[in-house]
C-alpha cells in the first residue's frame, strides 16, 4: 500500500475495516490503547518537526524516526494483533518511505492519527 496526502485517510479506514472484520470472527482484538501507545510515539515527532522552516530533517529527527520504526517492529513482536495492525496498515513500510523529507514524516504522522481515530470510531465500545 501507497499512502499519500489524497488517499491516507480512505487507505486508514480501510485497514480499520479490515481488522474489524477479523475481530468479530474472534481471530485478534487490538485495544485502542494499545493502537494510542503507537499513535504517542509519532506526536512528538510531529510537533517537533511541524516548528520547523526545513524542508529535510536533520540528523536528530532521523535518528528518531529509526528508533520509532524499530518500536513499532517491537511492539507488533509482543502481540500478534498488533503484529496483524502493523502489517495490515504497512507501517514498517510507510516508515521506511519518510527518508529524509519533512512532508513524508508529516504524512506518516497524520496515517496514524487516522488509524487511531477510525479504530475509535469503528471497533472501540
Amino acid at each position: 500500500m501507497k499512502i499519500n496526502q489524497h488517499n491516507y485517510v480512505d487507505e486508514a479506514e480501510k485497514v480499520i475495516k479490515g481488522i474489524m472484520s477479523m475481530d468479530k470472527q474472534g481471530k485478534m482484538k487490538m485495544t485502542t490503547s494499545k493502537i494510542r501507545n503507537l499513535l504517542a510515539m509519532t506526536a512528538e515527532l510531529k510537533t517537533d518537526v511541524q516548528h520547523s522552516r526545513e524542508d529535510t530533517l536533520n540528523a536528530d529527527i532521523q535518528s528518531r524516526v529509526q528508533y520509532l520504526k524499530m518500536r513499532i517492529a517491537y511492539e507488533a513482536g509482543r502481540e500478534k494483533a498488533v503484529k496483524n495492525f502493523v502489517e495490515k496498515a504497512s507501517l514498517l513500510a510507510c516508515i521506511s518511505e519518510v527518508g529524509q523529507k519533512k512532508e513524508n514524516l508529516l504524512l506518516f504522522c497524520n496515517y496514524m492519527e487516522a488509524l487511531t481515530a477510525y479504530h475509535k470510531y469503528y471497533i472501540e465500545e
